[in-house]
């Protein structure tokens, strides 16, 4: 995969494995190849930026697989700022899935799937 992402020297492997393990972020351009790579979508895997309702979204969805127990629900919330709302849309959509996996209708791997390859920005500029 190094190749892929144009890195060279001797250091390619460290750098890899410093992506792996979490300890440097890609820039964004290798970011877009590496989920190009492994066919998820860039918002799933990219660093997020908490001014942007989407990565707040994508940030809640992967805050569910490292403690199960919570639960987000918005549903009494009044929104009306358009980032607000956005969020809003997008952790509705989220809880839909959530719906169809609790029901059986997805397993837990097509879930996770889901995650990793939804576009939330393409949903929420619709």
């Amino acid at each position: 995969m190094s190749d892929s992402l144009g890195i060279t020297g001797e250091n390619k492997r460290r750098t890899m494995t410093r992506y792996e393990k979490g300890e440097r972020n890609p820039k964004e351009d290798r970011t877009k190849i590496i989920a190009d790579i492994l066919k998820v979508n860039y918002n799933a895997i990219k660093k997020y930026d908490y001014k942007n309702p989407i990565d707040v979204i994508y940030t809640l969805m992967w805050l569910e697989e490292l403690m199960p127990v919570i639960k987000v629900d918005l549903e009494d919330i009044k929104l009306y700022d358009k980032d607000l709302i956005k969020i809003y849309k997008g952790i509705h959509v989220w809880k839909l899935m959530q719906s169809r996996r609790e029901r059986k209708e997805i397993s837990y791997k097509e879930y996770v799937e889901w995650k990793l390859t939804v576009d939330m920005e393409e949903i929420l500029n619709d």
